[in-house]
């Protein structure tokens, strides 16, 4: 009876999410949406990459080697990601790596040295892929907004140049905005936690059988890691790419790439 029932659950779960990606793909067909079957590709990739998760998740949560290396895969992956989105140049990678490791490391060396989660392999892989996806993110906006800032601003910047100031000091104010817009929605998600958004560590920590309390707690945790992290990423990434003293090139325009979208 319980495959029995497994098994329809699986068809339900089938039918809603094609129903629910033939709306999403009539929407943007029907607003005529550049990429107008984004939502088909993106959530069939979602599928596989989850299944392939599943079951490497299945043999790895017990060894805290392998939980290492899946967590080395995610974040040689996320660099990747963050560079190509950011369109980072070869010298510019090695400050994307740099930066994504030490919000991540810092972060997790801080919890589980506290004490604030226990040192086991399910909460190193839960908290460093959260944060390490999250920094990805951050990074790939940071980049992205000093660049078009820069290049809309660069009259001032030059006229900072021309009295004397450092490239550095020249581009400071842009810095700081950039990493202002980066954070802004990890901060806005942790403003409206409990109210607005139903964080999924919360709600994956409760179906996994937490106390609320546990559950809430963990989050909290998650969200701080979050926020540190992100400061740390962008604060780094700026310190070590914003030497800029010629205007930048502008990349030549293409339609929006649905993966640059901030994921949550």
């Amino acid at each position: 009876m319980g495959n029995i029932g497994e098994s329809g659950e699986w068809t339900s779960t089938a039918v809603a999410v094609l129903l629910l990606t033939a709306l999403a793909t009539a929407g943007l067909i029907g607003f005529r949406i550049p990429q107008p079957l984004a939502a088909i590709t993106a959530l069939g990739r979602a599928v596989l990459q989850l299944g392939l998760l599943s079951l490497v998740l299945a043999g790895i949560l017990q060894d805290p080697l392998l939980v290492g290396l899946g967590l080395a895969v995610m974040f040689v992956a996320a660099v990747g990601t963050a560079a190509r989105r950011a369109r980072a140049t070869r010298r510019q990678l090695a400050s994307v790596a740099l930066a994504m490791l030490l919000g991540p490391l810092a972060v997790m060396t801080i919890v589980f040295a506290t004490g604030a989660l226990a040192f086991e392999p399910r909460f190193l892989l839960a908290v460093g892929g959260i944060v390490i996806g999250n920094t990805m993110t951050i990074a790939v906006i940071t980049q992205r907004t000093y660049r078009s800032t820069l290049a809309d601003r660069w009259p001032e910047v030059e006229g900072w140049l021309a009295l004397g100031a450092t490239p550095r000091l020249a581009t400071a104010d842009i810095a700081r905005s950039s990493i202002h817009t980066a954070l802004l929605p990890s901060i806005d998600q942790t403003r409206t936690t409990g109210i607005v958004v139903l964080p999924g560590a919360f709600v994956g920590a409760i179906f996994a059988g937490a106390s609320p309390l546990d559950a809430a707690r963990f989050q909290i945790v998650v969200l701080a890691c979050i926020l540190a992290g992100g400061v740390i990423t962008a604060s780094v990434l700026t310190r070590l790419t914003t030497t800029a003293a010629m205007r930048p090139e502008q990349p030549a325009k293409r339609s929006p790439d649905p993966a640059d979208s901030i994921a949550a």
